[in-house]
């Protein structure tokens, strides 16, 4: 009867178990601020992404950041970045870099970096963050007329 029981484990039980999903921290990886910003600059081919909305993004952001809100943007946008890019994700506090984080790998994407604690942890620790209205890039702006 105990060799049926260790029978039916090995041969019932275990496959079952093989296909369990990937848990999240196989997926991406959560890293304190300082960590986070070690890691990003000695990464090269990366992209720093901010993904909340803009109007928390214009008023206080990681320096060197782009936007790309969670919201609904970031899945379009997803499409147009190269998979093989490393990229570092944060918002306020952690919950919603953690969700695009999980989209992004769902499509694909290997490298993924979440900043844990967000940017009110990166605050806390004394990092520097950028103030005031983004910069354009200068390929975006309006010709002047001559």
């Amino acid at each position: 009867m105990k060799s049926i029981s260790i029978t039916i484990l090995f041969f019932v039980v275990l496959p079952l178990t093989g296909n369990a999903q990937v848990p999240d921290s196989l997926k991406y990886q959560s890293l304190k601020p300082r960590e986070f910003d070690l890691m990003y600059l000695k990464t090269p081919n990366s992209l720093l992404i901010d993904v909340r909305e803009f109007f928390e993004f214009r008023k206080k952001r990681l320096k060197g950041a782009i936007n790309i809100p969670s919201s609904g943007n970031l899945e379009n946008a997803s499409d147009t970045l190269n998979k093989d890019c490393a990229l570092f994700l944060y918002c306020s506090s952690g919950f919603r870099s953690k969700r695009a984080a999980l989209l992004l790998s769902n499509k694909g994407f290997k490298k993924l970096y979440n900043l844990e604690g967000g940017i009110v942890a990166w605050k806390e620790e004394g990092m520097p963050v950028a103030k005031g209205r983004p910069a354009r890039d200068s390929r975006y702006r309006a010709k002047k007329k001559t």
